[in-house]
């Protein structure tokens, strides 16, 4: 069945999600995540496209942007194409990482902007992994609070104020305000127990799904064995932290 086309923005600016493919970890470290921002600022200004905001977790991508001379999915592509190939080549894999579609939705006027922007700020706080969005060390926040680097912080500052102090103070404010927003939920939080049991598996010296992957049959479903026996801890979760199928684990004894 065909695939309804992309919604147009008429302005040109999107929310973007870029999941990993059956909703695995796309990060396995804080090196991954750098090299995604290298990434994005490599083709930023090849593409040249607007980065209005960012937020990286574990095994998704929220990005807020604009295009200008290339379409936004041919933008995604590129960046993930470059991302992914270079991942491979780190974890010695093959294949894909990236779900074959992103998600996407269009951000028509003022006021959606910047309740995207402070969704996607909120993010972490939201999957439980911070707890001040000021401090969020893998969205964009900091530009925002800083000299930006990698982010066109202009616009959502002038919509506050056109005095720079009055506007950052008035951005600070706003993006801390507690709110219930979904701007096109990834339904893919990520829950407190993830991380239990990513340390889990480095205790069973799997250091990364891409080892796990590796690994003969055998000794490949023994592990999976070991982690479907955690209480608490489920099939779909262990699938989608180790990039496995999930009737792979349920065969797994």
């Amino acid at each position: 069945m065909a695939r309804n086309p992309r919604k147009k923005s008429v302005n040109g600016i999107y929310h973007i999600i870029i999941r990993g493919i059956n909703r695995q970890i796309i990060f396995e470290d804080n090196g991954d995540k750098i090299q995604y921002l290298k990434t994005l600022k490599k083709y930023k200004g090849i593409c040249k496209f607007k980065l209005y905001g960012y937020c990286l977790m574990d095994n998704h991508i929220h990005l807020l942007c604009k295009e200008t001379d290339e379409s936004i999915s041919e933008i995604v592509k590129r960046i993930s194409s470059s991302y992914v190939h270079w991942y491979n080549t780190k974890y010695e894999r093959s294949g894909h990482l990236f779900e074959g579609r992103f998600k996407s939705e269009t951000v028509e006027d003022v006021r959606y902007f910047l309740t995207v922007l402070r969704y996607i700020h909120q993010n972490p706080l939201k999957a439980g992994v911070s707890k001040n969005v000021l401090k969020c060390k893998w969205t964009s926040i900091s530009e925002y609070m800083d000299k930006p680097n990698l982010v066109d912080t202009e616009l959502a500052l002038q919509l506050f104020s056109s005095d720079e102090k009055k506007a950052l103070e008035l951005f600070k404010s706003y993006s801390c305000e507690l709110n219930e927003e979904n701007c096109l939920d990834s339904n893919n939080a990520v829950k407190v127990a993830d991380e239990e049991v990513l340390k889990i598996m480095r205790s069973l010296e799997i250091p990364n799904n891409s080892t796990l992957q590796k690994l003969n049959k055998k000794e490949r479903d023994k592990l999976l064995k070991k982690l479907k026996c955690i209480e608490g801890v489920t099939i779909r979760q262990i699938a989608r932290l180790t990039g496995i199928s999930k009737s792979v684990v349920q065969r797994a004894k």
